[in-house]
């Protein structure tokens, strides 16, 4: 098998065409959508999928150089997983650096004033929708005790620890954190830190960038209006 090919290496947005959809469990946070499509290597697929808002997470970085961690229940899996700042895009309209900012203050008390484009990431791709745009914030300052969020829910018993990158890396490699925006920010700090300290320059995309899969295109999440074909039959 040839593994040579000259075309830039990237994922390609494709509509395919789409003969049926409809929601079939409306959820409090999100949906589960039934859609019957065709591809060219076949025809008459169906496949259920959760249709999710999106999200946006932050790498928090601190001047000594240790990443922000936070212990939150996961009930899906039944446990506390160390975690980075996130949350959903669930404001109508709400740009994803702001989410990125409003997050940060909701779940850790900071602000942050250099912010930074790490990666977009789709992390289930087989079955959701999300996708989520992991920022790098650094910077920090504490919101006054006075202007704080109170936390309800899962996050009232919110932990949180300032790792050393390489603790995080170990406790990755260890199968002790599990979850994997946190491992894709630990592994994006590891990065940015190691080409910092040996004067190599590191390139950011602006913080506005666009989201290759989703700005400028069709709604695909939670809420969207799917357009469908014709299928043919009679």
């Amino acid at each position: 098998m040839s593994t040579q090919h000259d075309e830039i290496l990237q994922d390609d947005p494709v509509i395919p065409p789409i003969t049926s959809s409809e929601v079939v469990y409306e959820g409090a946070v999100w949906d589960i959508r039934k859609e019957t499509f065709d591809l060219p290597e076949a025809s008459g697929l169906v496949r259920d999928l959760m249709a999710h808002t999106g999200a946006v997470g932050v790498a928090v970085v601190d001047d000594e150089q240790r990443i922000l961690l936070a212990q939150q229940y996961r009930h899906p899996v039944r446990a506390r997983l160390w975690e980075v700042p996130a949350g959903l895009l669930d404001v109508p309209g709400e740009d994803p650096l702001e989410a990125a900012k409003r997050e940060l203050i909701e779940e850790a008390d900071l602000t942050a004033d250099h912010w930074d484009v790490l990666s977009d990431s789709c992390l289930t791709p087989g079955g959701s929708s999300e996708t989520m745009r992991l920022y790098l914030a650094r910077g920090l300052s504490s919101v006054p005790e006075a202007d704080r969020h109170e936390r309800g829910a899962e996050e009232a018993g919110f932990r949180y620890a300032w790792v050393g990158i390489d603790e995080a890396l170990a406790a990755v490699t260890d199968g002790r954190i599990t979850n994997a925006i946190a491992q894709l920010a630990i592994f994006h700090v590891d990065r940015v830190l190691r080409a910092e300290a040996a004067g190599a320059p590191v390139e950011f995309r602006p913080v506005d960038s666009p989201r290759r899969l989703v700005d400028g295109r069709p709604e695909f999440g939670r809420g969207a209006q799917v357009e469908t074909t014709d299928s043919g039959e009679d």
